[in-house]
């Protein structure tokens, strides 16, 4: 324990009771104010870990571990004396002496209390709510609970309430290989986020992950077994639903006991009520902030944004300046298995007069509705499955903004959605909602700070140190400020080189330069020319390499020479690597076309070498559970029986989908099948800037979704129309129509051309649907380039292409047949014929999956502080 230096009996002391985001942010506050170092100051911390970030609590799941999620710096703790206890809570007040008692039996005086208790999972009063089997998803000590179970006692689980907190508990089940159930009993998923609309899209799209969702209906009971264990849920329809176990996260109660407990005044449904300057209204020397208090407006505020606001106000108050806290935006944006959810403003309409400007499209999961006032002014809005808009919309909530409403809404390739860029937004208009951060502090930050980089004024300004949803908008702030201002922004790859991918792109196809080193040398910044790069400019150049290797001399091969120590993990063994380190394996099905000795083949490999096999949404067969060391045995396998690598790890093409087209459809008008296996052939083991994947549907009822694809072709009675620039991950986007009714010849050759366009001139890890709508003129000039031949390059571009595909090698064949290539293929290289003892697999329904050990964490002693 480090304590104030100059302390004694006189020293006025604050005492914290609660050491989460908000706790830790009330700290940060006393310490900008100088107050650490004229105040004692005391942490009562409960959890047997200081302040960590649990809006990105399931983040755990995916491999994040406690320490990235801490948000507490133990040199900030030790530098400004903060005496942290952790593990050890409060439990008495003594309003009249002023002490608080610790669990350990500690008493503290203090002048000024602030109570940062938060919230507790709120657990529905039904029957068997404590049976073994059910959990709240709270902390971390609740996710290895929830963890342990999944893993030794339950193949289902049942979750409890459709918020966020909910569908991330759903979806840290679904990772844990237990079929997961949603249940809630509002008609539609996050009921106070998103609208009906909003939560119909959410609905389709979560169900099309594989969990079942139950709407409209709550918990009655939790039926448990002989050994109390639970064995199902009853609900409120009649119906049953079998489970193992049951994770609660119906919503938070303010955890207000101890106020209640020392007399301070709380609301009828809970929460310490507090003033404008967050001061309880019952005793002056207590504060409350975040999800323990009533706010003044009469509301308990569940956000991290308006607790940080209520820290800020509290720390003020205490220095004797000025502040208050009379409510906050709620505005949201959050990504929810993987899904863009947000709301702001107005979300629901409540305004008299207000109008709804609505864009659905049910297929892609998209939903975005604006509330618009009778006079223009942005309200407020919905965005489900693309939120890229939120920042910028947020901003102009409450003006009237340039452009329409309608054109907001549009989606990419939809129509002609308007590109609002920071210069529109006004100064005052806030950015960062966790910080209360506007658009003028930020250009602010540039102009009188000097700051030139998003770190220098995430520091400055603490924008985009929350929930992160601002940095896009602050990245292109802090740009356009910049230029604005004369200075030239360094836009280089990285570090090690000053140009962009696309100028070095020209560089290595101008010059002839053949590898990573020489570019490096004779190209590379003063300070990286001799030195071994870096992790960003390694893979890019790598690609570049590849894609132009048969025009300027180079392997093809990207484990030949100096090529292989430039590929990421995936390229280095030529599969994937797995959660648990094992790889996967997906040969080629071009067009999704197979015989079924092919099926054969494939399932004898999978049985005899024990491998979990799924159908891929790509219309391939994928293996799962390979150990570094069976990777060439199983490609042999597979290479004899006429397969080749799918590149399913490369940033490269990976598939072209087909449906049956005019051979068996009645509805198709040409042979989708033959054309997506032409294509698939001519285009395979190209190295791009991010992967590729490609549709060709026989008809216009477009049953291979063509149009979500980075390149979609499309039958017509006249022949193809070609779409370019889809995509139908994360940000889906609809694809552009680029020429319509092609011959075969004429849409072979245009792709060509747009595919070696886009690798010529797109940013590293951009996908054709991001490049396309950042090149300048956008699809326009693609066109003009492409189609029209406006920069006389069509020629270099299919020669380019043709070149490729003349020169064209498999890489597992070329592997298999190489000697010194397979030398790499072993877990421990000083111990070659030794299997890692960590790949390990137990069984689940008649297949595997991996047997990952369980999470555990250490309680280390934590320095510079107090630990009871």
């Amino acid at each position: 324990m480090t304590a104030t230096p100059e302390a004694t009996e006189a020293t006025p002391t604050i005492v914290l009771v609660g050491h989460g985001m908000v706790g830790q942010r009330f700290l940060e506050a006393l310490a900008e104010r100088g107050l650490t170092a004229t105040h004692r100051v005391v942490v009562l911390c409960e959890e047997p870990r200081p302040a960590y970030d649990r809006v990105a609590l399931t983040s755990y799941f995916s491999g994040k571990s406690p320490e990235d999620l801490s948000m507490t710096d133990m040199e900030f703790i030790k530098d400004h004396g903060i005496e942290l206890y952790v593990g050890d809570p409060a439990v008495s007040v003594d309003r009249e002496a002023r002490k608080v008692t610790a669990r350990s039996g500690e008493v503290f005086e203090y002048d000024s209390l602030v109570l940062a208790t938060g919230s507790y999972p709120f657990v529905p009063p039904v029957p068997n709510k404590d049976a073994a089997g059910c959990f709240v998803y709270r902390t971390i000590e609740d996710l290895l609970a929830i963890e342990e179970y999944a893993k030794t006692k339950a193949t289902s689980g049942a979750v409890v309430g459709g918020g966020l907190l909910g569908l991330e508990a759903a979806g840290a089940l679904k990772g844990l290989g237990v079929e997961a159930h949603i249940v809630e009993f509002a008609p539609r998923l996050m009921p106070v986020q998103v609208d009906d609309g909003g939560g119909a899209a959410l609905l389709r799209t979560i169900e099309n992950m594989g969990l079942t969702v139950h709407t409209g209906v709550g918990t009655q009971e939790i039926v448990v077994g002989s050994d109390g264990a639970v064995t199902g849920m009853k609900l409120s329809d009649g119906s049953e639903l079998a489970t193992d176990m049951v994770v609660f996260s119906a919503g938070v109660r303010p955890r207000d006991q101890l106020a209640r407990d020392c007399g301070l005044t709380v609301g009828e449904r809970g929460g310490i009520t507090v003033d404008e300057q967050c001061r309880t209204v019952t005793d002056p020397h207590v504060f409350a902030i975040g999800e323990c208090a009533l706010a003044s407006d009469g509301r308990v505020y569940g956000l991290v944004a308006p607790g940080y606001e209520q820290a800020e106000t509290a720390a003020a108050t205490i220095a004797a300046d000025e502040a208050a806290f009379i409510g906050a935006d709620l505005s949201t944006k959050l990504k929810l298995l993987g899904v863009d959810v947000a709301s702001f403003g107005d979300a629901h309409g409540t305004t008299d007069d207000c109008l709804d400007v609505v864009y659905s499209d049910s297929r892609a999961g998209l939903y975005k509705k604006l509330v618009i006032g009778r006079d223009g002014t942005l309200l407020g809005g919905i965005l489900v499955g693309d939120a890229d808009a939120y920042g910028t919309l947020k901003a102009f909530t409450g003006s009237v903004p340039p452009v329409s409403p309608e054109s907001l809404v549009l989606p990419a390739g939809a129509g002609a959605p308007a590109q609002l860029g920071p210069s529109a937004l006004p100064d005052e208009a806030v950015i960062c909602s966790c910080h209360n951060v506007t658009k003028g502090t930020i250009r602010g930050a540039v102009t009188e700070h000097s700051c030139t980089t998003v770190p220098e004024v995430k520091k400055c300004t603490k924008a985009g140190t929350g929930c992160g949803s601002c940095v896009k908008v602050l990245g292109q702030l802090v740009t356009a400020e910049l230029e604005a201002s004369g200075v030239e922004v360094d836009k280089g790859l990285c570090g090690c080189f000053s140009q962009t991918r696309e100028e070095l792109y020209e560089i290595v196809l101008a010059l002839r330069v053949n590898t990573y080193q020489d570019l490096l040398d004779r190209y590379g910044r003063d300070g990286a020319r001799g030195g071994d790069g870096c992790e960003i400019c390694k893979p890019a150049v790598g690609s570049i390499i590849a894609s132009l290797a048969p025009t300027i001399g180079a392997s093809g091969y990207v484990l030949d020479g100096e090529q292989a120590a430039l590929q990421d993990s995936n390229d280095h063994f030529l599969a994937n690597i797995q959660k648990n380190g094992s790889y996967s394996v997906v040969p080629r099905i071009a067009g999704g076309e197979i015989t079924p000795e092919g099926l054969i083949v494939i399932g004898e490999i999978a049985r005899d070498f024990g491998l979990y096999t799924k159908i891929t949404g790509g219309q391939r067969i994928d293996m799962f559970g390979a150990r570094v060391e069976q990777l060439p045995l199983i490609w042999a396998r597979l290479v004899d029986a006429g397969f080749e690598s799918g590149h399913a790890y490369g940033k490269s093409l990976r598939t072209v989908k087909s449906c049956v087209g005019q051979t068996w459809c009645r509805y198709g008008v040409q042979d989708s099948v033959r054309m997506a296996i032409d294509l698939e052939l001519r285009y395979r083991g190209l190295r791009s800037p991010h992967k590729l994947k490609s549709a060709v549907s026989g008809c216009q009822r477009e049953c291979a979704e063509a149009q979500s694809k980075d390149f979609g072709v499309i039958a017509t009675a006249n022949g193809w129309n070609l779409y370019v620039g889809g995509n139908g991950g994360a940000t889906p986007r609809h694809a552009d129509l680029l020429a319509q009714d092609l011959s075969d010849a004429e849409l072979i050759r245009l792709i060509d051309r747009f595919l070696m366009f886009y690798i010529r001139t797109a940013d590293r890890l951009e996908r054709t649907s991001v490049w396309l709508e950042r090149i300048p003129g956008g699809l326009d000039h693609v066109r003009d380039v492409v189609v029209e031949d406006s920069l006389g390059i069509c020629e270099e571009l299919e020669s380019l292409m043709a070149a490729h595909v003349a020169n064209y090698r498999d890489e597992w064949s070329e592997t298999i047949n190489d000697p010194e290539k397979l030398a790499r293929f072993v877990s421990f290289v000083n111990a070659p014929d030794t299997p890692d003892p960590v790949v390990g697999f137990v069984p689940e329904r008649d297949q595997i999956k991996p047997d990952l050990p369980l999470l555990t964490i250490g309680h280390r002693p934590l320095e510079g502080s107090a630990q009871r």
